[in-house]
C-alpha cells in the first residue's frame, strides 16, 4: 500500500492509499482516534476499516491528522482537523473522479470528525460512526444528518459510554429521509479489543455491502 503525502491546510499531511484498479470504484477516508491520547492511522480499528472497506471495492485512503506522524501542525482541538479531514476527501477525489458512492469512516474522535464532515460535503453517500464519543462531545450539528450511516459501539465502553451512544441515536431516528442502523457488540471496548474486532467488522462490511445494492440516501 503507497504511502502519500499530500496536501493540508497546514502544511503536508501522510496517508496510506490503497486503490482500486477500476476507475469508478467508491471510495472512502478513515479517521483516527483522539492524536493527544496517541491516536494515529495506525490504530488497531482504522487499519482494520480501511481494509474492511478495500475488500468490499473501495479505494480507501486513510491518513494522520495534523500533528501526528509526518503531518505538519499541531492539534487543534477538532477544528483544523475538520479541515484536514475536507483536504484528504478533495485528494481522494481528485484521483477518483467518477466515483458514485462517497464514505467516511471514523473511529472515536474521529466518528465525530466525521459526521461534522458530511455536514459540509453533500457528495457523502454513507458514514460508519465507530465509538462515537457523544459522552464528550455535542452532536446537535446533525440537524439533520444528511445522509444514512452504521454507529456501531461496545457495550462494555467506558470511554464513550453506551446510554450516550443510544441517546445520539434516538435522536437521529427522528429525523426523516434517513436511516440510522445501530450495532452494539456485546463486552467490547472503546477500541474493540479481541476478540470483539472481529465481530464489529463484520458488522460493518454487511452493511457497507447492502448499503452499496441500494443506491438511496
Amino acid at each position: 500500500m503507497p504511502e502519500v503525502i499530500f496536501p493540508g491546510p497546514e502544511g503536508r499531511l501522510e496517508g496510506r492509499y490503497h486503490p482500486q484498479k477500476v476507475k469508478d470504484a467508491p471510495i472512502a477516508i478513515i479517521l483516527h482516534p483522539y492524536p493527544q491520547f496517541g491516536g494515529t492511522m495506525n490504530n488497531r480499528v482504522v487499519h482494520n476499516l480501511h481494509y474492511a472497506f478495500h475488500n468490499i471495492g473501495f479505494s480507501v485512503l486513510r491518513f494522520n491528522f495534523r500533528g501526528v506522524g509526518r503531518s505538519q501542525g499541531a492539534y487543534d482541538q477538532g477544528i483544523g482537523e475538520l479541515s484536514d479531514a475536507a483536504s484528504a476527501l478533495d485528494y481522494l477525489q481528485s484521483m477518483n473522479h467518477k466515483s458514485k458512492h462517497v464514505w467516511v469512516a471514523g473511529v472515536s474522535f474521529g466518528a465525530w470528525i466525521g459526521m461534522q464532515l458530511l455536514m459540509r460535503r453533500p457528495e457523502i453517500t454513507g458514514f460508519v460512526s465507530v465509538s462515537p464519543p457523544a459522552s464528550m462531545h455535542d452532536f446537535s450539528f446533525l440537524a439533520p444528518c444528511p445522509s444514512s450511516g452504521l454507529i456501531i459501539n461496545g457495550l462494555a465502553d467506558r470511554v464513550a459510554k453506551p446510554k450516550d451512544t443510544r441517546n445520539l441515536v434516538q435522536k437521529l431516528h427522528e429525523q426523516r429521509a434517513i436511516t440510522i442502523t445501530h450495532e452494539e457488540v456485546d463486552g467490547a471496548g472503546h477500541f474493540f479489543e479481541d476478540p470483539h474486532m472481529e465481530p464489529m467488522i463484520e458488522a460493518v462490511q454487511a452493511y457497507v455491502r447492502h448499503r452499496l445494492k441500494h443506491t438511496t440516501r
